[in-house]
This record gives structure tokens, sequence and C-alpha cells, in this order.
């Protein structure tokens, strides 16, 4: 079943040069895909279009088989059940870990059992007092991660999120992570210029040049 479906997508910053050109693309429900090009090709725009912290200048959006965005039309990024983790990682500094990964999931009743699950899930359940500034860097994309996933959100979207680490933790992070997403069943889009790295967590990859998806290499 397709979950995200995107027709004809256009976007431009200066209504001359596009960023992003004619991108089709669907991907299926558990799929993980990553988005690979050179710097500066619009991988980051196009999941920054998808978040909705973008909005295209032509072409449709659908999630399971809804229309999030057009030219004329656009739900906002936190009505789309989207989760985004980021290379800095952006967590709240003034929250403790478990009010971080707590922070999208305020209306549930079973809010703290679920973040201490994904706090447990990405073994840093230890650390749910701390603060983003008392942690290591490893330790804060575990955290991010676990904030992005306890919305159970239709699709996670990572941008480069393992990047700032050293190649041991990057390795850990990454088998641990495949794992997860895996057994969740989670549809994951992952922008990368690590091409091993993608290679590794992805069932299938796309990628930009000049703000078109190119052939396979």
């Amino acid at each position: 079943m397709t979950i995200l479906e995107i027709k004809n997508l256009h976007h431009t910053y200066d209504n001359e040069n596009y960023a992003l050109e004619d991108i089709n693309l669907s991907i299926n429900d558990g799929e993980i895909v990553s988005i690979l090009g050179p710097s500066g090709c619009g991988k980051t725009t196009l999941l920054r279009v998808i978040a909705g912290l973008e909005r295209q200048s032509k072409g449709t959006i659908k999630i399971n088989e809804q229309i999030i965005s057009n030219e004329k039309f656009m739900i906002p990024p936190e009505k789309r059940s989207i989760g985004l983790v980021v290379q800095d990682k952006a967590l709240f500094p003034h929250l403790n870990v478990i009010n971080n990964v707590i922070f999208g999931i305020q209306k549930n009743k079973e809010k703290y059992n679920l973040a201490k699950n994904y706090l447990d899930i990405f073994k840093v359940e230890e650390l749910a007092d701390k603060y983003p500034h008392e942690i290591s860097g490893g330790e804060q994309q575990r955290v991010a991660l676990a904030r992005a996933m306890a919305p159970h959100p239709n699709i996670l979207l990572l941008d480069e999120p393992f990047s700032a680490l050293d190649q041991s933790l990057k390795s850990e992070l990454h088998h641990e992570t495949k794992k997860i997403f895996k057994e969740k069943g989670l549809t994951v889009v992952i922008v990368s210029h690590d091409k091993d790295e993608a290679k590794f967590l992805s069932d299938r990859l796309i990628y930009i040049e000049d703000g078109k998806i190119s052939p396979q290499k």
C-alpha cells in the first residue's frame, strides 16, 4: 500500500531557478527509503516540503491517499502525522529527557509509560531525568529518535541524523535503529550523503541531482 505519493512536484525559492523539478515518487507502507545526492541538490528541501516546513510551487503530496499539500491547499506540519529528526537533534534544552519525549504526546493518557518505553527501546531510560547538555551526542540522537517515534507517525523523516557522530557510534546506531524501524513497521525517509549508510539502512535508494530524480547508480 502506498503511504506517500508525490506527483509533479516543483519548488523554487526565487521564482526562477528550481530547487526541485518534476519530482514523482511513491513510498510504500513500512518501506525505508534513502535519498542521496551531492550538497545543494535539493534532498533536504524535499524533506522539508514533505514535512510541511516549505510549500511547493507546483504539484501534489498525498499521505494515505489524502492530499496534504498542493498549490492551493496545505495541511500544517503538526497535523501531518510526520516525525522529523534533523542533524543537530534539536532537543529542547529546558526540558529533561523524558519531557522531551513526552512533548509531542501531551494528550495521551499513557504518555509517561509510552515515553519510558521508547527510552527503553533506545537504551537511554536511565537518562530520563537528565537535560540535553548533560548527555552525549549519541545519547541525544537516541532521545531525538524516541521523541519522533513516540506519537506513532505515519512517516518518519530523518535528515542526516547520524552525520555528527563518530564512526563506531554511528555503526552501533545504524544496527539498532534499523532493527527498531523494521520491528515497528515504520515508513522512513532518510536524507544522507553516505552511500554505505543508506545501503545498509534502506530498502531502496533514490538519487537527486540538480533538483531532479536521476537514474540509479
